[in-house]
């Protein structure tokens, strides 16, 4: 079941999963959801995955209603029931709404701003109960779409693990289970020859690891992964989230995450790899890189 706030991506979330093989439903009533699962008298027994789009429009929304409907379906033997809420900041929402030129389910006479206002009040507790929330503040309708392929694909068996690399400046992940530092390290931003490369190019990648620190921090950061891992599948999670910072995103956040992933693919784990501010350019991150020490 997939909720949110309006604006934040719920029609791309069940597109992605429909082409992954999903049956998607978009406002079901809520009453109708448990009598979807249902089995029909004579109907062949067979298995497959659904997602239902639910929010403020849909018939009978109410998130104590919400909640009792999902933990209805939580306590069934036979299915496996998970909520996703999509969040977003109020500015990126507006923005949204400005360049569609659609109108807000809760803003039809008043400005905007007042519909999310309310509509968050009205999801009230839905973020807290969520098996996974996903901020799609600074996520394209690409990069969202690949996220929920890579974590509820079919062919995603077992824990999936997300590396993601980001720059501190536009903000922390919120999605993000582990975070790591990387802005200790060498900056290729200070070679004029580097500037303009990222972490996914080999130059940098080698400026990046000849830092006396480097080995020492991956290698504390793979052996830290191999420990939990193990620990948080037999706890039944299957999804993590593991991001690596640096200052603008591009460079040293970058070159670590590669090497996470390289890692994590060889040990044949499920994996989903994102570079969230990679494409930020250099002339860009400038201010920000300029309070950065100089290495």
């Amino acid at each position: 079941m997939i909720t949110g706030l309006s604006g934040a991506g719920r029609a791309t979330c069940l597109r992605a999963l429909e082409d992954s093989g999903y049956v998607a439903v978009d406002n079901l009533p809520l009453p109708m959801v448990s009598a979807l699962f249902r089995p029909a008298p004579g109907a062949p027994d067979e298995s497959y995955p659904v997602a239902i789009g639910i929010d403020v429009r849909t018939r009978g929304f109410d998130a104590a209603r919400v909640l009792a409907c999902v933990h209805e379906l939580r306590r069934r033997d036979d299915l496996d029931a998970r909520l996703l809420f999509l969040d977003c900041d109020n500015d990126v929402l507006l923005r949204r709404f400005t360049e569609t030129r659609r109108s807000h389910p809760l803003a039809q006479d008043r400005p905007v701003l007042d519909g999310i206002t309310d509509e968050r009040r009205r999801l009230g507790g839905l973020r807290d109960h969520a098996d996974m929330t996903i901020d799609t503040s600074l996520l394209g309708p690409h990069e969202l779409k690949r996220l929920l392929q890579g974590r509820f694909g079919q062919a995603s068996p077992g824990l999936l693990v997300s590396i993601m690399s980001f720059s501190y400046r536009r903000g922390l992940p919120r999605e993000a289970d582990l975070v790591f530092d990387a802005r200790f390290l060498r900056n290729p931003y200070w070679d004029p020859a580097l500037r303009s490369f990222s972490g996914q190019d080999p130059p940098v990648r080698r400026y990046v690891a000849r830092d006396p620190d480097y080995t020492g921090f991956v290698t504390g950061l793979q052996n830290l992964l191999d420990s939990l891992l193990p620990r948080f599948e037999r706890e039944g999670k299957s999804y993590l989230t593991v991001a690596v910072g640096c200052t603008g995103g591009r460079h040293r956040s970058v070159v670590v995450a590669e090497q996470l992933a390289d890692r994590l693919r060889r040990q044949g784990r499920p994996l989903v790899l994102t570079h969230r501010d990679i494409d930020s350019t250099p002339a860009a991150s400038a201010a920000g890189q300029e309070s950065g020490k100089k290495r």
